[in-house]
């Protein structure tokens, strides 16, 4: 009897802490959203977060019903809490800062970055805690908090920009949708109709591809009319320097092709008028370059033979948190991983926890690791070289969308990961 009565009394504390994790979206927020604008400080052994300001911005239109997701992705997150101690938000993110933070430059000097996050506006007081993961053991530890009063009157609520936002898709409100939203950047007032075409040319490309084909009625998209003075980006390498609206530019960490909006805040300011879950940031040009960055955004070029594949590649990326598979490019980072801890991306794996990962998608028989042989094409598997190293990281398949332009499609771990995070935010 006594076993019995402490299993019974086991399950009562298992089913009260499971309610009490549930969180419900009326209780602690209005419709809209509020910005939150930080700067990342530092180098590649030491960081600091500062507050920049807060922004009013009507319509949040992310998750009411995953406000604590059951996954643990990005280098970052963001907490809220109630006076009570009650937590009723997270989410998690990367940046540019923390990629810088893995550079030769950054142990050289210091450096600050902007870092935009968007939360659902709270009706109360709330803590809000920014935490980083640790490298040598993969955990989130505080690094920054803050109190937010909705009441605070230094909320600042001007309307920062009169860009026009075209309604592309539309399949439902929001709340149920992933409102993917399209961001031009170098494109004069003369080149919106292009800019338009483009708008459905890309949409097409991520929307022929799967899971995104099957999965097309759970997306809505706009598309930001965000007007430049002049046409194109910066080429600093080359001595190109443009006047654009999201400062945009090649040559990121002094690599050629990596192409990215440095001053987050710039792209988010230019999203604050639109429903917004996800950003790809499309810009005027035909030299081949792109970047995605977790909950952060994606960007790529308009005119290039390549256009659609860094799309999906960097959309990857941005949206589901897909880490790359390649290992034999230039890239700018040191020791992006510790060979004895689990990445946090979905698709990649040290084997140091690989139970955690896709071992269940492994059938019996297939060897771990996998020879990279073609015999094993089309095998879900753990294929050594990924994350930028040929030795310790672990990628799904031989070949994939994040592993190569000339991939086929994504593989089923990925395709996986991109469906968990849709019916995160429809589901």
């Amino acid at each position: 009897m006594r076993n019995f009565l402490n299993i019974a009394a086991l399950m009562l504390v298992l089913l009260a802490n499971s309610c009490s994790a549930q969180v419900r979206y009326n209780d602690h927020f209005t419709q809209d959203r509020l910005r939150i604008d930080l700067m990342f400080a530092g180098n590649s052994t030491t960081q600091s977060v500062y507050l920049d300001g807060l922004h009013f911005e009507k319509e949040w239109s992310g998750t009411r019903e995953h406000l604590l997701p059951d996954f643990d992705y990005g280098e970052y997150a963001i907490d809220l809490y109630t006076a009570t101690g009650k937590k009723i938000f997270s989410q998690g993110f990367c940046s540019l800062f923390a990629e810088w933070r893995t550079t030769p430059e950054a142990s050289k000097v210091d450096k600050a970055f902007s870092n935009s996050l968007r939360i659902p506006f709270p009706k109360k007081a709330v803590r809000v805690v920014i935490s980083e993961r640790i490298k040598k053991s993969g955990q989130l530890s505080p690094l920054f908090s803050f109190e937010i009063d909705p009441e605070d009157f230094s909320i600042n609520r001007d309307r920062e920009n009169d860009f026009e936002v075209v309604q592309v898709l539309y399949n439902g409100p929001s709340k149920n949708k992933v409102d993917l939203v399209f961001v031009a950047e170098g494109y004069r007032a003369d080149e919106m109709e292009k800019y338009r075409l483009d708008v459905e040319k890309f949409a097409g490309y991520l929307f022929d591809i799967e899971p995104y084909k099957s999965r097309k009625n759970d997306f809505n998209v706009w598309a930001v009319e965000s007007i430049s003075v002049d046409s194109g980006t910066d080429i600093p390498h080359q001595n190109i320097w443009k006047n654009t609206v999201a400062s945009s530019n090649f040559y990121t960490f002094f690599i050629d092709r990596y192409l990215t909006a440095p001053d987050h805040k710039k792209v988010a300011q230019l999203v604050s008028n639109a429903p917004c879950d996800a950003i790809y940031v499309i810009v005027n040009t035909d030299k081949y370059g792109g970047g995605g960055i977790y909950n952060y955004y994606g960007l790529g070029m308009s005119d290039n033979q390549y256009e659609a594949e860094v799309l999906v590649h960097e959309f990857g990326h941005s949206f589901a948190g897909l880490g790359d598979e390649y290992y034999d490019s230039e890239v700018a980072y040191e020791d992006m991983y510790d060979m004895s801890v689990e990445p946090w991306e979905p698709n990649l794996t040290t084997l140091a926890d690989f139970s955690s990962k896709w071992a269940y998608m492994v059938s019996e028989g297939t060897p771990i690791p996998t020879p990279n042989e073609e015999a094993y094409n089309g095998v879900v598997g753990a294929f050594e070289g990924g994350g930028y190293s040929a030795k310790g990281i672990f990628r799904p398949y031989l070949d994939c969308r994040m592993k190569s332009n000339s991939a086929e499609g994504f593989c089923p771990v990925c395709n996986a990961a991109i469906q968990r995070m849709i019916d995160y935010y429809c589901k």
